[in-house]
């Protein structure tokens, strides 16, 4: 049994797939499996139920994950500690996203940490802010920005680095193109062109919606910011974004929504589980690169060690 071909079963259970754990630690795809199948002769058990279009792990499978994992844990942990006593930093580090906000400087911080540590491989993805942070919560990624319009659960440190007012953006032949404000229980009867649920815009209009009482109609949803805003300026609904989005987009009125709903962008840690050298130098580079907005609430603790 070899540390590797553990590396590649828990790599194909977690992607669900053995091309896009071939991807993930850079191998061609027949090696993985080859890798795969090798363990499997060894062990005398099918590790994998490869029938469906998922790739589903046996109760042999379930059986030998934890330990794969624990083995490679350990590995990690002690070429981190050799690593901290010489001062190094490399590694493996894992950031997600929210579409759409490239405005915030992400990449650039990104580019500049890979600048002052090169040893350390990064990976960047995409998804909706409750899905980041239950990734964050399970350790599969080192840091997240997501939106915000509650406090995330326990075990989260987060720093809040964009609080803007969310608004309505409008096309030129919406009823509301000439007004300034309306009310959020005005929304009831609108159709609405809104981001999907899970992200800090949409949780925010829920909520404001809820307090209302009424749930919004949403007629129309994009995950990207861009179409959200040109279906709006089609006609085809009102359209929550946040101030800075709609302000900054041609063709569309902006509408204020009383009372104010607030839309936040933070990044976001894990606070209660042990961090790698790398996770933790991203985490402390990341919050000096996007400085807490002044005003909002106190930062979180740094991850422990």
């Amino acid at each position: 049994m070899e540390l590797r071909q553990l590396q590649y079963l828990v790599a194909v259970v977690e992607e669900a797939s053995f091309t896009r754990a071939a991807t993930r630690v850079h191998v061609a795809q027949p090696g993985v499996s080859a890798q795969v199948r090798r363990l499997e002769r060894e062990l005398g058990q099918e590790l994998l139920d490869r029938t469906g279009r998922a790739v589903r792990p046996t109760a042999a499978g379930e059986a030998l994950l934890p330990y794969a994992r624990a083995a490679l844990a350990a590995v990690e942990g002690a070429r981190s500690a050799v690593d901290e006593l010489a001062g190094l930093v490399r590694g493996r580090v894992a950031v997600g996203t929210v579409v759409g906000c490239g405005a915030v400087g992400l990449p650039d911080v990104l580019a500049a940490f890979h600048k002052a540590h090169p040893g350390v491989e990064m990976v960047l993805t995409e998804g909706n802010s409750d899905l980041l942070l239950a990734d964050l919560a399970g350790g599969r990624l080192d840091l997240a920005l997501v939106g915000l319009a509650a406090p995330p659960g326990p075990g989260i440190g987060v720093q809040v680095v964009v609080d803007e007012e969310l608004v309505l953006g409008v096309g030129e032949d919406d009823p509301w193109h000439r007004v300034a404000a309306v009310a959020v229980a005005q929304l009831r009867e609108r159709t609405l062109v809104s981001l999907p649920l899970g992200t800090g815009v949409r949780t925010a209009l829920e909520a404001a919606c809820a307090a209302a009482g009424f749930a919004p109609r949403i007629g129309f949803e994009s995950a990207d910011l861009g179409v959200v805003a040109e279906l709006a300026a089609g006609g085809l609904g009102a359209a929550p974004l946040p101030a800075s989005v709609a302000t900054a987009l041609p063709g569309l009125h902006v509408v204020a929504l009383r009372p104010s709903t607030r839309s936040s962008l933070a990044l976001a840690w894990r606070t209660d589980g042990p961090t790698s050298p790398a996770g933790r130098a991203l985490v402390a580079h990341a919050r000096g690169a996007l400085p807490a907005v002044a005003g909002s609430a106190a930062p979180s603790p740094a991850p422990p060690a």
